[in-house]
Parts: structure tokens; sequence; C-alpha cells
């Protein structure tokens, strides 16, 4: 039997999906806000995090929650 939610086979699948995009996307506007409002060493520093960020989505973030937020004077 298949299941029906909204009226699509794998609904719940693909519901469960979208709420796990949605959590990483607001993950990936949060870091590059934490960014923007952080104060680093130079303004290279920032740009760099925030090209990396960008370009980058999934690893430019957890590397900068890894190791660019310790970087951070304020």
């Amino acid at each position: 039997m298949t299941n029906l939610l909204f009226g699509m086979p794998g609904g719940l699948l693909m519901v469960g999906m979208l709420l796990v995009g949605m959590f990483l996307f607001a993950i990936w506007i949060w870091t590059i806000i934490d960014i923007i409002k952080g104060e680093f060493r130079d303004n290279n520093e920032k740009v760099l995090w925030i090209l990396l960020v960008v370009l980058l989505p999934f690893i430019g973030t957890v590397l900068y929650f890894v190791m660019g937020s310790k970087n951070r004077i304020a």
C-alpha cells in the first residue's frame, strides 16, 4: 500500500525532506548574518568567510562554526 499524504505517493517523505531543507537553509542564513554582524581581525577575513559560506554552503557553514567563530573578536 502506498503512503498517500497530500495526494502524492511518498508524500510524508517529501514533507520530511522539505522540513530538513528549510532547517538547513535557516542555519545557512543565520551563519551569514553571524559573519556580517561579527568583528574579525581584518575585513579580509570577513569577506573570505562570506565567500566560503556562499559558494560552498554546507562545507562553509560547518567550517565556520568549527574554526571561524573562534577567530572573531566580538
